[in-house]
């Protein structure tokens, strides 16, 4: 027979070992339920990043207004590209040059560019093509040609797909009166085309992604540049080593930023926001741009990235919902996130950057919010991305080694002009 003592012995571990799961599990909800409310958290302080930063008096635009070098490499067309590349020429400013590079002069945008120098003669337009391949960031490769062909100090690049008012120049000049800024860059707001996966694209940079930098602005400042538009210098090139040492990685944008601050340079972003094209895309071409810009992100800053999981409010709030175990906490999590996110999506995307697809489609927002954590969950296991025809495998400083490439260039050093 099984003894009295064993029994009580059997009857007190049973006890224990019940009580430690009872306590083990209570403290793991606690932890769900504190995490869940961080990224509530967040989206009030990127909603009052905004309010901050876009309820700023403008500088008033002095009489400071250097020359400058508009270096755009282009690589074929979009939907708007002629009004895009127009909207450069028409420009309120005194001087400025507008340099073009394509891969080489078979390219579709190179009509569009003879195009635009016979409707403005009186516009200093040059295009240039075949330059040399320094690395294996094709767009790098075009700028450092660009850079070395323009007359001016002064320079500002901005990517094809980029449209601009009649005041961008003297928006983007004006930080440069004073010796210390090194890098002015600006937000984006999206045009896109009757698109499912366009819409998302651009709701996830005026929601998202410009509400990151928002708070990064307000709590550290930024050290890094945005790609759509970037201003530097000459001299202030020179001491990162020119666009040539950054050829193999793929995030310049970030990198150029990045460098300058790290070298003793402001850098900064305007209240400037330029738009930039969103075509129609197919889901996989969606999912491949969203991978590569995942990726880039993680490595480019590791722990900013993993950080981001705690402003993931969508799966946060149905975790919390989930461990509440009660219908009001159900209401009160899932509620919240929808009125905080929704409140900061309409803060920063519809209020601050204007975007006309966070206007019309704010509901669509949550959905994107899914979409976007799965991406998160998705780009931790592989450094590979692709862009354009070609594979690349991402070293951990962020570079890019060619794994296949189907357009690569034979080159051509010197520049071919036209126009």
């Amino acid at each position: 027979m099984v003894s009295l003592n064993y029994l009580r012995e059997a009857g007190f571990l049973a006890l224990l070992t019940a009580l430690h799961n009872h306590f083990f599990l209570d403290f793991w909800r606690e932890v769900v339920l504190v995490v869940a409310c961080v990224p509530l958290v967040y989206y009030l302080i990127a909603a009052l990043a905004a309010v901050r930063f876009f309820s700023k008096k403008r500088a008033k635009l002095g009489p400071f207004a250097p020359p400058v070098s508009v270096l755009k490499p282009v690589r074929g067309v979009d939907f708007a590209s002629y009004e895009n590349f127009r909207s450069f020429c028409v420009q309120d400013y005194p001087e400025y040059e507008i340099l073009f590079c394509v891969n080489d002069l078979e390219d579709e945008a190179v009509p569009l560019i003879h195009e635009l120098t016979a409707e403005f003669p009186e516009r200093s337009i040059r295009l240039l093509s075949n330059a040399p391949q320094l690395g294996s960031n094709g767009k790098v490769n075009n700028l450092a040609l660009l850079a070395r062909e323009a007359k001016y100090e002064l320079l500002v690049q901005s990517d094809g797909d980029v449209r601009v008012g009649p005041n961008y120049l003297r928006e983007m000049a004006a930080p440069f009166e004073h010796s210390e800024t090194g890098v002015e860059s600006c937000f984006y707001r999206g045009v896109t085309q009757d698109n499912f996966w366009a819409e998302m694209e651009a709701l996830g940079v005026a929601t998202d992604f410009s509400a990151g930098v928002l708070v990064a602005d307000w709590m550290e400042g930024v050290t890094f540049a945005l790609g759509a538009s970037v201003a530097t210098t000459k001299t202030w090139l020179a001491k990162i080593g020119g666009y040539e040492a950054l050829a193999n990685v793929l995030a310049d944008d970030y990198q150029i930023g990045n460098r300058v601050a790290k070298v003793g340079g402001r850098v900064s972003v305007s209240r400037e926001v330029v738009a930039t094209m969103y075509p129609a895309v197919t889901f996989a071409k969606f999912w491949e741009h969203q991978m590569r810009w995942a990726r880039t992100v993680r490595l480019c800053r590791p722990a900013s990235y993993v950080g981001l999981l705690f402003t993931h409010g969508l799966p946060w709030a149905l975790a919390g919902a989930l461990v509440s175990r009660s219908i009001s906490g159900t209401a009160t999590f899932l509620g919240l996130y929808l009125v905080l996110r929704l409140t900061l999506a309409w803060t920063v995307g519809a209020w601050g950057i204007r975007d006309e697809t966070t206007q019309r489609k704010l509901w669509l927002v949550p959905l994107r919010d899914a979409i976007h954590f799965v991406v998160w969950l998705a780009s931790l296991f592989s450094d590979r991305i692709t862009w354009g025809e070609s594979e690349f495998q991402l070293t951990e400083h962020g570079e890019m080694v060619a794994i296949n490439s189907t357009n690569a260039k034979k080159g051509v050093e010197k520049p071919l002009r036209a126009g």
